[in-house]
Parts: structure tokens; sequence; C-alpha cells
């Protein structure tokens, strides 16, 4: 079998005319393929990664009690200004022990501790207003 140089020569005109990387030619009982292997400096090569990331985040647990404001007011720390504050960073309180005063429209509102337990922040300032559920103390 002869083969027809002029074919392939035609053929890989073609793939460089039309920037291809392979072409085919059939003819009855004659089949040609011409192929290129084709290089560029500015193919952006993307690797993709199948495996599946695992994030891992911290959680942390926490066991303690927020005790809230009743009603909105300004908050207190102390019975009288410059006295003993009610509790301290620390302090072991009991269930109905005051935590402070919330004064709203003249009336001074005594805030009890709803449970037992240690003082482990105090979340508001002496004279500091404060909202209806907000976080007033929080207890460990």
């Amino acid at each position: 079998m002869k083969i027809n140089k002029n074919i392939i020569k035609e053929l890989n005109d073609y793939l460089e005319e039309f920037n291809l990387t392979e072409i085919e030619y059939t003819e009855k009982d004659i089949k040609v393929k011409v192929s290129k292997s084709r290089t560029s400096k500015n193919i952006e090569t993307v690797v993709t990664d199948n495996k599946k990331e695992v994030i891992k985040e911290e959680v942390s647990i926490d066991n303690s009690k927020k005790i809230t404001s009743p009603i909105i007011g300004t908050a207190y720390l102390a019975p009288e200004p410059g006295g003993k504050k009610f509790i301290e960073i620390g302090q072991k309180i009991k269930k109905g022990d005051t935590v402070m005063i919330v004064e709203a429209m003249k009336t001074m509102n005594h805030v009890p501790s709803p449970i037992d337990g240690t003082v482990k922040e105090i979340s508001v300032e002496d004279g500091q207003p404060v909202e209806f559920g907000q976080t007033i103390a929080t207890l460990n």
C-alpha cells in the first residue's frame, strides 16, 4: 500500500490553519489520521483536589448562667452612691440575693439572682442604662 504524502501534508496544513490537534481523513479503504501535540507557554494548569476538606471547629460549651434585666431603666451596682456593691466578681451568691438595682420611673427595683452560683462577670457599669432582657451579670 502506497501512502499519499500529499494528503498527509494537506492534513498537516489544516492542523496549522485551523489550530487543530487532530484530523482524520477516510477514503474507501484508506484511513489517515494526523495529530499534533501542542504546548503553549500561556496554558494555565488547573489542579482540582477531590479530597473532602474536613473543617474542625472548636466549640466551647458555656455552662454559665446569665442574669438579665427584668425592666428598662438605669442599673445601680450599690444601694447608694459610694456604697458597698451588691456583687463582686468571684463572689458566691444564692438564689434571691440582690444582684443590683434597676431604677425605672423613680422606682428602685431590686433584681434578685434566679439561681445559686459564683459571679463570673458583671456586664454593666454603675449608672448605665439597661434594656429589658439585657444580660447584667453572668454566674458559673
